[in-house]
């Protein structure tokens, strides 16, 4: 049986995978500016494999609204502009024969409150997962305190320390959000 202290801190690194998740996915939204991260989840049916497309060159971001992506395999290309298009980010991409390129853009008013509330709803799933990781842990407690394994007291002092890393975690999504936000409004 886990002591309370290994409860915690279980609950703490769960709840840092689903803070950096949210992270990522709040990296990989288009917010009117070239960002890579936008393409982390494109994956490209590259002879028969489903590839992810970061795997397959380098994508970089030469000017503020355009991005390039340098193949290693020129080959892939159509395979590449294919996936693109596909994608929900709505992005057309065009090629020379040796990269393709991305032109982002700019939001209008309409898509960037359609952003905004994506990112308001993915937080809020964010800070449902951290509460779920909560109410987890503090029915171990009550376990522990039933099986007689600590007292009312360590009981009562695990779950403020858990409420404690639960507040923690949520400031941060909150955070996240609120820059999130903020990058999709700026004009």
């Amino acid at each position: 049986m886990p002591t309370y202290k290994e409860i915690i801190t279980d609950a703490k690194d769960r709840m840092s995978k689903t803070r950096e998740a949210f992270k990522r996915e709040m990296q990989s939204m288009r917010a009117g500016r070239a960002n890579p991260q936008i393409l982390d989840r494109i994956t490209v049916d590259y002879y028969g494999v489903q590839t992810p497309l970061n795997q397959m060159g380098n994508i970089s971001a030469p000017e503020p609204r355009m991005l390039v992506i340098s193949l290693w395999d020129a080959k892939a290309i159509p395979a590449v502009e294919k996936a693109i298009q596909k994608s929900d980010l709505g992005l057309n991409p065009s090629n020379d024969g040796h990269v393709v390129r991305l032109i982002v853009p700019e939001l209008n008013e309409e898509r960037r409150k359609e952003l905004t509330k994506l990112v308001r709803k993915t937080a809020e799933d964010a800070k449902v997962a951290s509460r779920n990781i909560r109410r987890d842990a503090m029915e171990q407690f009550k376990k522990l305190k039933k099986d007689g394994e600590i007292t009312e007291d360590d009981q009562r002092k695990a779950e403020d320390e858990m409420q404690k890393v639960t507040d923690a975690a949520i400031k941060d999504i909150d955070k996240i959000a609120a820059d999130k936000e903020k990058e999709i409004m700026m004009v």
